[in-house]
């Protein structure tokens, strides 16, 4: 067996990177979106173990609804991606495109196991170059077949080595074999096949036997003519230890698919479920279309399920004439290399089994698959054909006369298939891109409508979305997806009732439920959404909630093992105020997935309408650990302990809103709520700091504005606050709250009545009723010395909150004022001046009583100042007396300053009952009130 010169190798990689370099500016598109960009697998949080218990796509084996596509050794090289470059899709198809140099190889060294030098290398690079391999090197998902090709070929060279001496058996290679046999199969299951290529070479090849030597030998044995020969005998046991470990690779494969198949509609694969002999002669027939495409690559599709090859439904369809000419070239080849003797019917014998046994697992033979044709199940096949197109090549070449068409015909055909797999490159851009290439080859397959609406509703152009999707539904009128999607797309164009017609033609194209039978074999799990997605649309109507919940109890009824219909019905029972049967349905759901980390969210919610926040706490805490980056059960828990009042819980809960501030660092809402835990903690500065950060996030925060001014004047920064007041009120004019610490700031630091006035004014037209707001009213009448007014007005606020104990108690101070002062007006003396004295008295009296007390943090007037105040006046006012009243007797002005003193004690004694019961308001700390929300699975 020769080596791989260094120029070989070289050679290879420049054609493969020429022929694939615009490949790494493609992204996920088709099949990656499920195996890369929605596969949880992938993600570090994700034990490892994981990817040995799901299918390629991330869903469970034991699910019914999995796709039974047991390849954890790819999905572990996705997850090694995704570790290193996460969702960067240029470290993907750059591993593609390593991993297909390494194909193109190790297929070079298996060629020169049956063709010259240089044959081979002429079989390398038409692999290298052949546009059907676009698929799987550009589509990411195609690695399957590149890894499991490399530890397919690598299987069969260790097989090669297992013959020594003598015809002695090596058994180490073999060993090496079985091994690299069962990591190809976990690969991709095709990959199991290498062990029939090994067996037809030992016999056929190494052994050197022909089919006429066999059946000979055979029937001499039969006849009792001779024994089997000792090598026959060696080849025998070395044939049973390959076919014992193959049988027990497929028993273990069955037990992982716990033996069952994957449910496939009538869609992916019309003619598995087509009856005799329809299924027959489209079967037979695919096999001449998939030997076209790789004779003539000129037309490729990335999807050929559906109508793309219409069934071959009789006998008389000049399809047949295609099927069989390709058994009759196939079956010669077959014969030529099986009867006659030589290296030329070696090559072709081993060329053929790379062709048809690689290819067995994809034909439906044995059991139906999900689609018809599939481009990137021809990756080995191909290297059959390579090899028989080189061997061909090689004859030709060896002709004088052929000798220089050959070499012209072999640079065309690799120039052109290197042209096109360049071009077929920029096919797999985008989404878009690859179906409309599609769309041009095949307009009979609704799949591919249906996927160009896909492509433009993901960039929300719904009008030309829709127009697809109706184009699926004119092209295959069954098609309970295509339907699906119109209504779908109705619903975002918010047209409900378009919507609910078309979720209605999907579910009367569903089997009628009949009680007590199962469906399981025979509904796909994505065409059961259709009653989801139609109970989702009409519970939006408040008065059709029973009828959505019949909905989501009629898909558990087909389906029982039907997740998405417990975690709906949930949502749904919650809204309806029934929150233990909201219970029961998410119990019931983790019972089918305790892994899902939103399924525990929900279910925290449930607690949360039930009052018990210990439990949703506990559920909380079990949807981190299954997924510690959940954002919403980060933020929700936060809050739930932040809202318990334990302070022992403060510090995880801040922990927790630092992780989703980091996982969401757009989100005011992180931000706000570290500004509560914080004033809760008296961290003032902090505080201040958080609330700022989320007002620059977000300058209309409503919550976030009140309290950042709440704290200013907490901590004497009243005029700090006023500015931020007025943001909130310019957003927000009938914030009642705001209006009130306005008004106090106001009337208590800047001394403005008028301005507080106006604001308490403003509350008692957007709430009449408001008593804070009333009786702060209340207070600014006082303050404009109109007592008539401020008895009023608290007689009517005291009709409003008739057990608050301080407002009566204030009515009865201004009352006494009122009594006072009219008592005081009685006793003044006639017109000598004391009458002007008492005035006087009355009105600097006035101007010494200070307002009551309206919010949180409002400064007392003491009372000593008053008193100091007063007796000032008092002094002032008796200077002035002396001055200004004429020369009484001794006697009268005794009398007169006897009434005056006493006048003036009344009025000190009245101040001071005024000072002692000033207002106190507790202005509540607002908190925002934030709703847990609930997650839509």
């Amino acid at each position: 067996m020769a080596d791989v010169s260094l120029k070989e190798a070289a050679l290879i990689v420049g054609v493969v990177t020429a022929c694939y370099w615009n490949s790494l500016f493609c992204g996920f598109v088709f099949d990656d979106v499920s195996a890369i960009l929605d596969n949880k697998d992938l993600h570090p949080s994700t034990p490892l173990k994981n990817l040995f218990q799901n299918d390629f796509w991330g869903t469970p084996m034991s699910e019914e609804r999995s796709h039974k596509s047991y390849r954890p050794l790819t999905v572990l090289t996705f997850r090694l991606n995704y570790l290193f470059s996460e969702l960067n899709a240029v470290s993907y198809h750059f591993l593609n495109l390593v991993f297909h140099v390494v194909v193109c190889v190790v297929f070079l060294k298996v060629c020169k196991l049956f063709l010259d030098n240089r044959s081979s290398v002429v079989a390398s690079l038409l692999f290298a170059v052949h546009p059907i391999h676009t698929e799987a090197v550009t589509g990411v998902v195609g690695r399957a077949e590149l890894l499991s090709s490399i530890f397919f070929l690598a299987a069969f060279l260790s097989y090669t080595k297992s013959k020594g001496p003598d015809n002695t058996i090596v058994w180490t290679p073999i060993a090496v074999t079985v091994f690299l046999v069962a990591v190809a199969t976990l690969c991709k299951e095709q990959g199991i096949t290498v062990v029939g290529i090994c067996c037809v070479y030992e016999v056929f090849i190494a052994q050197g036997y022909t089919l006429p030597m066999l059946l000979d030998t055979a029937v001499q044995i039969l006849r009792g003519k001779g024994s089997i020969p000792f090598s026959m005998l060696q080849t025998l046991l070395k044939l049973i230890v390959l076919m014992f470990s193959t049988l027990l690779l497929v028993v273990v494969r069955v037990q992982v698919i716990q033996s069952q198949l994957p449910v496939f509609t009538r869609f992916d694969n019309p003619a598995a479920v087509s009856p005799s002999p329809a299924r027959q002669l489209t079967f037979n027939y695919l096999l001449p279309v998939n030997a076209w495409l790789l004779l003539n690559p000129s037309e490729l599709c990335c999807d050929w399920t559906m109508g793309t090859i219409p069934l071959v439904e009789s006998l008389l369809d000049v399809r047949n004439v295609a099927t069989l000419t390709f058994f009759c070239f196939l079956g010669s080849l077959i014969v030529f290399s099986l009867r006659y003797p030589g290296d030329s019917s070696k090559t072709v014998l081993m060329a053929l089994c790379l062709i048809v046994l690689p290819f067995i697992p994809a034909s439906n033979l044995f059991f139906p698959v999900g689609f018809v044709v599939a481009e990137r199940v021809l990756y080995v096949p191909s290297m059959g054909f390579c090899i028989l197109v080189a061997h061909g090549w090689k004859k030709l070449s060896n002709k004088s006369v052929l000798r220089k068409i050959s070499w012209v015909c072999l640079a065309v055909v690799l120039f052109t298939h290197a042209l096109k797999t360049l071009h077929r490159n920029w096919d797999w851009e985008s989404e878009y891109t690859l179906f409309m290439s599609a769309l041009k080859v095949n307009k009979n397959n609704a799949k591919l409508w249906n996927n160009v609406g896909h492509a433009l509703e993901n960039e929300k152009n719904f009008e030309r979305a829709l127009q697809f999707f109706i184009q699926a539904t004119q092209v295959q009128p069954d098609d309970i997806g295509a339907h699906m999607n119109v209504g779908r797309t109705y619903k975002n164009l918010n047209k409900t009732k378009e919507a609910e017609e078309s979720y209605m033609i999907a579910k009367s194209l569903m089997p009628q439920i009949i009680p007590g039978k199962k469906y399981a074999a025979r509904v796909a799990p994505n065409h059961l959404n259709v009653y989801i997605n139609l109970a989702n649309l009409i519970r939006a109507n408040e008065s059709r909630l029973e009828e959505a919940d019949q909905l989501y109890r009629q898909a558990i009824s087909m389906r029982p093992d039907f997740k998405q219909a417990y975690i709906s019905r949930g949502e749904l029972l919650l809204k309806m105020n029934k929150p233990l049967k909201a219970k029961e349905a998410y119990l019931r759901a983790l019972e089918l997935d305790r892994t899902n980390a939103d399924l525990w969210y929900n279910l925290a919610i449930v607690y949360i309408e039930l009052k018990d926040p210990t439990e949703a706490l506990k559920n909380f805490n079990q949807a981190l650990e299954l997924n510690p980056a959940h954002k919403l059960a980060l933020f929700n828990s936060a809050l739930l302990m932040q809202e318990s009042g334990d302070a022992r819980l403060r510090p995880e809960a801040k922990q927790r809103l630092l992780h989703y501030v980091k996982e969401e660092p757009q989100d005011a809402n992180g931000y706000f709520n570290l500004g509560m835990l914080a004033m809760d903690d008296k961290k003032d500065t902090e505080a201040e700091a958080w609330m700022k950060k989320a007002i620059r996030l977000q300058p209309n925060f409503r919550s976030a504005l009140f309290n950042l001014a709440l704290l200013y004047s907490q901590t004497a920064k009243e005029l700090m606050a006023l500015p931020v007041l007025e943001d909130l009120l310019r957003y927000y004019p009938d914030h009642t709250k705001g209006l009130i610490l306005k008004g106090d700031i106001l009337m208590n630091q800047k001394k403005d009545i008028a301005g507080a006035k106006m604001c308490f004014e403003k509350i008692l037209e957007l709430d009449p009723n408001n008593v804070q707001g009333k009786h702060n009213l209340c207070v600014v009448y006082f303050e404009e010395r109109d007592l008539i007014k401020a008895e009023k007005c608290l007689v009517e606020t005291l009709a409003l909150a008739p057990h608050e104990e301080y407002i009566q108690r204030h009515l009865n101070i201004v009352r006494s004022k009122i009594a006072s002062l009219s008592a005081t007006e009685q006793s003044s003396l006639p017109a000598d001046g004391t009458a002007t004295a008492a005035a006087e008295e009355k009105k600097n009296s006035f101007q010494n009583l200070k307002g009551v007390k309206n919010e949180q943090k409002i400064s007392q007037t003491t009372v000593d100042n008053n008193k100091g105040h007063s007796k000032n006046k008092k002094r002032t006012e008796k200077n002035n007396l002396d001055k200004e009243t004429p020369k009484k007797s001794t006697k009268e002005i005794k009398d007169i300053e006897k009434k005056r003193v006493a006048a003036l004690k009344r009025l000190e004694e009245i101040e001071r009952i005024l000072n002692e019961g000033s207002v106190l308001y507790n202005l509540e700390k607002a908190v925002m009130n934030v709703k847990p929300e609930r997650f839509q699975v």
